[in-house]
């Protein structure tokens, strides 16, 4: 599957061949055959009740999980359960601890199973499904919208070399045969066989209208391929309404509810390795997801949304907000990768008025990780359709393309030019824009709108509404401040990913997918403006202490260490701006640039006077400030200083547009020791005049530190 060649009239399908051998995983004597000897009969008891890298784990997993030896007499098959087009094999396997002691107290994450001792018991499911006997006819990937993919290298494409080709994963949707001629006319017609989800019997009822609604909200994306009622959820069938009806049978794709503390859900598929065609798919969603998402929803929704002013949802709120974990994970099973860069295309101001984001809500993608509106301000009214995710205008682009039939390309390779054309013609719709969220600005998890500076201002002015009134909002009679301490590091971490959205802007560079045909860059510089709001931003934000985020009397109650609380997202922010991978791209902007660049010089000289504006104002520098000041330094010595221990030269790194970049051989060692060299000067310059005996102590001993760094003997 991985190398192909597949004319077989050509020698190249031979040389592929003769150079391909499949692996044997296990040889088995014939213990008996049929009449005509067309079937055989193998044994294969001892093989399921092995340790065997197929059906167990395999070596890298034990080594992750710390999984020693199996323990076969504390192992067994369960049962072999044969369906239509899968066998599922279940055993329960005992292993020894390995690697010395675990750091797993009880059952092993995310496997479930028990622990005693020095042992460890588990449930293991295998299944095997079998492919289609008539393969799907592939669709070769562009990068310009985002599915998962199939990748091989193909011998045939490229008569010079060879060639990676790379095909989308998706489901097989055709036209019943009366239906083609309709569909060629571009009539919605129904798909010979439909996409069904079925709930998981053991889902709490309450719960399962909407999932339902989560899977049947896709119907509208289909329509745009050409498909009414191509997709829809079911409520999986009584024992007495059909007594062969089961879970484990891979016909039946489900939503599986997992009593489970993990806050997630995922949405896996299982598809044809020839074609990417998906087979099945179990959706798995765990109880505890719903912590996941009022903690979400109330520290971004209840400055605007007094249902989320509590712990304890209402049914009706939470549902929607299972509706929409339903709908996102779906769309990963239907082929979707997330589309990080999808709400950077609204406008900030665009999100709080309330006419435009009810209509067509806060991001074009629910598979972009966008999660809930927290730019709109109370006085907006905004109501529930501005706030939740939706599918959105990508969402039914990226269907279209996947699925929409092309019955004028009589093969795979014939619809790529005309689905080339088609990408370039609708993608001047920048809200139709895929961002795979590497290291784009635009393409961030958990941000929106085109400006992350504007975005996180309104953010941060919601949760200062939020903060003075959390005890209130987490009071719950008889029960410790858990629930305070919990909700206080949310609203802090909320923080930080606006912390997080506004710095990467610093030395930013745009990505836009596009072909040879397509004008403009690819890759485009953060605009100087755009980098020197950020760090006013951060200035303003994060550096000048945000005294509103310390609330003493929740530190009273929870015994929350608020110099940590603060430190941890001020370091964060530190280590990204002094980063060798920041200081190599405005290098690289400034050699493109010139003068119209950002640089690592303006970078450095900005935030030395962002950090140090004491030493101008001659002010006492309060413990905050003096922790913020210390880190400064110790970043810009650990330039010059790598740790003791580091793996590699970490001077030395690929950056993922070019070949290896050697610090060293940079103006980042001579730019750290300038800053360091310049901020000892300041700092002797400014003692004289400093009377706060701990300032005093603190800037002696920055200066020490600077000494160390330059190597400079103090003495």
């Amino acid at each position: 599957f991985d190398e192909v060649s597949r004319d077989t009239s050509q020698s190249m399908y031979a040389a592929v061949v003769n150079s391909n051998i499949q692996p044997i995983i296990a040889a088995f004597d014939i213990n008996a055959y049929t009449k005509d000897s067309s079937g055989y009969v193998i044994e294969m008891t001892n093989y399921l009740n092995s340790d065997n890298d197929v059906l167990n784990f395999a070596p890298n997993q034990k080594s992750s999980f710390q999984i020693g030896g199996m323990q076969p007499d504390k192992s067994y098959i369960q049962n072999v359960r044969s369906f239509p087009m899968n066998v599922e094999i279940k055993t329960v396997k005992t292993y020894s601890r390995g690697g010395g002691c675990s750091p797993f107290g009880g059952a092993i994450p995310g496997l479930g199973g028990a622990s005693a001792g020095a042992l460890y018991t588990m449930e293991i499911n295998s299944s095997m499904v079998m492919l289609p006997s008539k393969p799907m006819q592939v669709r070769y990937a562009d990068n310009r919208i985002g599915y998962f993919t199939r990748r091989y290298t193909d011998f045939d494409a490229n008569p010079q070399g060879v060639k990676q080709a790379e095909v989308i994963v998706r489901w097989r949707l055709e036209p019943k045969d009366a239906d083609m001629e309709k569909y060629k006319r571009g009539e919605l017609v129904e798909p010979k066989k439909q996409i069904v989800y079925f709930i998981d019997p053991a889902t709490p009822k309450k719960w399962v209208p909407y999932l339902i609604q989560g899977v049947n909200d896709w119907q509208v994306a289909f329509e745009k391929a050409g498909f009414k009622n191509a997709i829809v959820a079911k409520v999986a069938p009584t024992y007495k309404e059909d007594s062969t009806w089961s879970i484990e049978d891979a016909r039946y794709s489900a939503i599986v509810y997992k009593p489970s503390d993990i806050e997630n859900a995922s949405g896996p598929n299982v598809n044809d390795p020839r074609t990417g065609e998906i087979l099945e798919s179990h959706i798995n969603w765990y109880h505890n997801v719903m912590q996941l998402l009022r903690n979400w929803y109330f520290v971004q929704a209840a400055a605007i949304d007094p249902r989320a002013r509590t712990l304890h949802f209402s049914d009706s709120l939470m549902g929607q907000l299972i509706r929409f974990v339903s709908s996102h994970e779906v769309g990963h099973t239907l082929g979707l990768q997330h589309n990080f860069g999808s709400s950077s295309t609204v406008p900030v101001e665009n999100l709080r008025n309330k006419a435009w984001v009810e209509a067509n809500g806060h991001t074009p993608s629910i598979m972009d990780y966008a999660r809930f509106n927290y730019v709109a301000q109370p006085e907006d009214h905004i109501t529930a359709k501005g706030i939740y995710p939706r599918i959105g205008d990508y969402d039914k682009w990226a269907i279209e393309w996947g699925y929409k039939l092309l019955p004028e390309a009589k093969n795979a390779e014939a619809e790529v030019p005309i689905l080339s054309k088609i990408a370039t013609e609708r993608l001047v719709n920048r809200r139709l824009f895929f961002g795979s969220g590497q290291d784009d600005p635009h393409s961030q998890s958990e941000d929106l709108g085109d400006n992350a500076m504007k975005a996180s201002a309104y953010g941060i002015k919601n949760l200062k509404r939020i903060l003075p009134n959390l005890l209130a909002w987490t009071y719950v009679a008889n029960e410790d401040y858990t629930n305070l301490n919990n909700m206080y590091i949310q609203i802090a971490g909320q923080f930080g990913r606006y912390m997080g959205h506004v710095s990467k802007n610093i030395g930013g560079i745009y990505e836009t997918d596009k072909t040879v045909d397509q004008k403009g860059h690819v890759y485009d510089f953060v605009p100087k403006a755009t980098q020197q709001e950020a760090m006013k931003f951060l200035n303003d934000q994060l550096f000048v202490t945000p005294k509103w985020m310390l609330d003493q009397k929740i530190a009273e109650l929870t015994g929350t260490n608020l110099m940590s609380l603060l430190s941890i997202r001020q370091d964060a922010v530190m280590n990204t701006l002094t980063s060798n991978n920041v200081f190599s791209r405005l290098l690289r902007a400034e050699a493109a640039l010139g003068s119209k660049a950002y640089t690592v010089s303006d970078l450095t000289n900005d935030l030395k006077k962002s950090v140090w504006s004491e030493l101008y104002t001659r002010k006492p520098i309060d413990m905050y400030r003096r922790n913020l000041q210390k880190s400064f330094v110790d970043k810009f010595a650990a330039i010059l200083n790598p740790p003791v221990g580091a793996i590699g030269n970490p001077l030395l790194f690929v950056l993922n547009f070019g070949p290896a970049f050697d610090a060293k051989r940079s103006d980042i060692i001579s730019i750290a020791k300038g800053t360091l060299r310049s901020l000892k000067s300041d700092i002797n310059a400014a003692l004289p005049g400093v009377s706060d005996r701990t300032t005093r102590f603190h800037l002696e001993d920055v200066v020490d530190r600077i000494n160390q760094a330059l190597k400079i003997d103090s003495k």
